[in-house]
């Protein structure tokens, strides 16, 4: 008997449902499993996401998501699922063998209508931080808890 993971909830507000269905029903590969009038839910058959997304006004005083994220088991379910993205029709950025987030990483970005960037990802191996040189920008924030910022994109962010 297995026990099924579980699922990371997200519930986004987006400026245009229709957009943003058509959008990650690409990203997902599958249709939402439930919807109704301004709500779409989706259960990516990748990853444990229950994405749920409302349609609403931005409001200005709330919070923003940088970005969000989808850990996969190994670099195979990677590239399996780039290859199936950008035969949907989506732009990516491709990052290979990158050090984020004190880790090594096989991953690609894709941005939604509103924006927001999703990775998806494989953890290759942690990193010491012996290894860790503090020029070295795009494997780890400065010592002593400092945030290196990169223009244009870097570790845990992207520039899609």
């Amino acid at each position: 008997m297995s026990i099924e993971a579980p699922k990371v909830h997200v519930h986004m507000t987006v400026s245009n449902l229709e957009k943003s269905r058509a959008f990650y029903e690409k990203f997902f590969g599958t249709a939402p499993v439930k919807v109704k009038p301004g709500y779409v839910k989706f259960l990516p058959p990748f990853g444990p996401l229950n994405l749920a997304l409302s349609e609403a006004a931005p409001v200005e005083s709330r919070g923003h998501v940088d970005h969000m994220g989808i850990q996969v088991e190994s670099a195979e379910i990677v590239m399996r699922e780039l290859a199936r993205v950008k035969a949907a029709g989506l732009p990516v950025r491709e990052e290979m063998g990158v050090n984020c987030c004190h880790a090594n990483q096989d991953k690609f970005w894709v941005e939604d209508p509103d924006g927001v960037d999703w990775e998806v990802y494989v953890l290759n191996h942690d990193l010491e931080e012996s290894t860790l040189r503090a020029t070295d920008v795009t494997s780890a924030p400065a010592a002593k808890g400092l945030a290196v910022v990169q223009a244009g994109g870097g570790c845990c962010g992207s520039s899609a």
